[in-house]
C-alpha cells in the first residue's frame, strides 16, 4: 500500500539526535508538515542491531511509528572510508563514544587510515551515505537512499555542519562540508540527496513555502532550537568558534526574545545554570562551553 503525506500531519522525527532533527524538521516544514521528535515524544531509542543503514532506519522508523500512532521519519547515515573497508559505516557515530566526541571520533578514522598507509594524494576515498525510512503505525515502510562520495582531509578544516564534516571533501570541491556554507551543503549532501528522493514520492503535490535555510537558523522564531541543536552536537575548536558567531547575531537580531540581555543578568544566569546542571564533567570541552554560553542568554 502507497500512503502520502498531507498538509497539517504530525510526523514524528525518530531520533534523539539535536542536530539530525534539526536538520530533518528544516526540510520539511516547508511543506506544511508538523513535525515532532521522538525525543520530545520520551520515545525509547531502539537498539540499532541491523547491519546496513537501511535496516537501522526501518528499525528506528517502525519503533517511533508504533509507538507513537503516528508516521516517523528515521535517518541512518554515516562515513564510509574504503582504505577502512568501508568503516567506520555504521558504527558512525559509536565512534564518537559515550559523549558523541566527534573530535575524537575524526582523531580515530585519521589514525586508522594512517596504520594502512593510506594519506596518499588527493586523499583516502570515502563516502557519506544517508537512509531515510517513513514508517506507518501499520507496519509499512518506504526507504529512500542518498550518497556523496569524496575524500578525506587531515587536519580537518572548518567550524560548519558537525559529525565528520570537517574532514570530508565532497568530488570537485575545494571546501571540506566543515568549511562550506551551509546552503551550499544542504544543496548537495547525502541527506538532501535521500530526502530528495523522499519528497518525489512522498510529498508530491505538497507546497514548498520556503526552501531550507541557507544557515542554521539564526534569526526569526526557530532561532533558539537551531542554536541549541548546534550546541548539542560541536566537538571542535572551529565549530565553538561558528557557534559563537552566530549567538552573537542571534543577540543583534533577537535579542528582545534574551532573557539575559546584559552582561549582569548574563551572567548570574550562567551562574545559575553551572550550579543547577549535572553531569557537566562527561561533555566535550567546546561542547560545554557552546552551552554553557547559550543557557547565559536565556536561562531563568
Amino acid at each position: 500500500m502507497t500512503l502520502k503525506l498531507k498538509p497539517g500531519m504530525r510526523l514524528v522525527v525518530a531520533s534523539h539526535n539535536a542536530g539530525k532533527v534539526w536538520e530533518i524538521k528544516q526540510l520539511i516544514a516547508p511543506f506544511g508538515l508538523d513535525a515532532v521528535s521522538a525525543g520530545d515524544l520520551d520515545l525509547p531509542e531502539p537498539e540499532e542491531t541491523e547491519t546496513t543503514f537501511a535496516g537501522n532506519a526501518r528499525l528506528k522508523a517502525l519503533a517511533a511509528a508504533m509507538a507513537s500512532g503516528l508516521p516517523a521519519l528515521a535517518d541512518d547515515s554515516g562515513l564510509e572510508v574504503d582504505v577502512l573497508d568501508g568503516a567506520p559505516g555504521i558504527f558512525s557515530a559509536r565512534w564518537a563514544g559515550s559523549s558523541k566526541d566527534f573530535a575524537l571520533a575524526m582523531k580515530k578514522v585519521a589514525d586508522e587510515v594512517e596504520a594502512k598507509d593510506g594519506w596518499t594524494a588527493p586523499g583516502p576515498k570515502a563516502n557519506f551515505i544517508c537512509s531515510l525510512c517513513l514508517g506507518w503505525p501499520d507496519g509499512d515502510t518506504e526507504v529512500f537512499e542518498g550518497r556523496v562520495d569524496g575524500v578525506l582531509v587531515w587536519p580537518a578544516r572548518g567550524g560548519n555542519g558537525f559529525g565528520y564534516d570537517p574532514m570530508f571533501l565532497a568530488e570537485g570541491k575545494s571546501e571540506t562540508f566543515g568549511e562550506m556554507e551551509p546552503g551550499e551543503k544542504n544543496a548537495m549532501s547525502h541527506r538532501s540527496r535521500a530526502f530528495a528522493a523522499f519528497k518525489a514520492a512522498k510529498l508530491e503535490g505538497l507546497s514548498d513555502s520556503g526552501g531550507v535555510p541557507e544557515r542554521l537558523a539564526v534569526t526569526g522564531a526557530g532561532a533558539y532550537e537551531g542554536l541549541a541543536a548546534a550546541a548539542a552536537n560541536l566537538s571542535t575548536q572551529a565549530e565553538l568558534a561558528t557557534f559563537i558567531g552566530n549567538l552573537r547575531a542571534d543577540l543583534k537580531t533577537n535579542g528582545a526574545d534574551w532573557e539575559n540581555d546584559d552582561l549582569t543578568s548574563f551572567l548570574e544566569a550562567l551562574q545559575a545554570w553551572s550550579a543547577d546542571s549535572r553531569d557537566l564533567e562527561e561533555e566535550p570541552r567546546w561542547r560545554l562551553l557552546a552551552k554553557a554560553l547559550l543557557a547565559g542568554s536565556r536561562y531563568e
